[in-house]
């Protein structure tokens, strides 16, 4: 059950430094966010949480005539650096979403909820040949996104996830399917399954769950060229809620 990934070409690697750039530009703009907030916090100074909530925060540091002139200089200094780790940002992005356009599986792969440009752009650039798994299950699996099996004496026993495969494919499959677990907790509609799925367990396993059926659904697409039918799949969901 090897899965062997194939050499790729020139551009398909020029593709996946896309993913690897966006990946660093975002963790560099989380550790100046932090960076802002821990110092300014030493002063007494707290902001709301949010990236967007940022830049008014600065601005009133840099008004703020209790910041000794040393610190103001200093802050400015790292508002420089986050606006420029932002514009980067934005140009890799739209990279991205150019690339993603020009694709035709992956603007297949869009049409899934909770499945954005970049995880359709990462399942196309990342994954294996898909007809290398014999059903989505064994493509999910790989993900990690199926549960340790434990069992034993006659006993299922099933534990957390295995968390093996590409971790970042896997944790934005996981925000992905998150984000539709809070619109259906908000507005209280969605899947039939993920609803019923809402009254028994707790948001986090439900989203892990919608995770893994996520990964099916793309590995259908991938393998049949198939178009996303949400009603063909809520139709069967109601019919089988168990096998949700």
């Amino acid at each position: 059950r090897m899965r062997y990934v194939p050499v790729k070409t020139a551009e398909q690697q020029a593709a996946l430094m896309l993913l690897g750039v966006r990946e660093q530009l975002v963790a560099r703009r989380t550790q100046l966010s932090n960076t802002i907030r821990g110092h300014a916090a030493e002063f007494g100074l707290i902001a709301a949480k949010g990236l967007d909530k940022l830049a008014a925060f600065l601005a009133t540091i840099k008004q703020d005539d209790r910041v000794p002139a040393l610190a103001r200089e200093l802050f400015a200094m790292l508002a420089r650096q986050y606006d420029q780790v932002q514009v980067e940002l934005k140009a890799v992005e739209a990279k991205l979403v150019a690339w993603h356009r020009a694709d035709a599986m992956s603007r297949r792969l869009a049409q899934i909820p909770g499945v954005g440009p970049v995880t359709a752009a990462a399942l196309v650039m990342k994954a294996p040949d898909p007809h290398a798994f014999r059903s989505g299950r064994l493509f999910a699996a790989w993900l990690g996104l199926t549960p340790k099996d434990h069992s034993t004496a006659g006993k299922t026993r099933l534990g957390k996830i295995t968390r093996a495969g590409d971790e970042r494919l896997r944790q934005l499959l996981v925000v992905g399917a998150t984000s539709v677990v809070k619109q259906a907790m908000a507005k209280d509609s969605g899947p039939h399954w993920l609803v019923e799925l809402l009254k028994r367990k707790t948001p986090k396993l439900a989203a892990v769950a919608l995770a893994n059926k996520m990964a099916r659904i793309a590995w259908k697409l991938m393998t049949t060229a198939q178009e996303y039918d949400s009603a063909r799949l809520n139709a069967r969901a109601d019919q089988a809620p168990a096998a949700a």
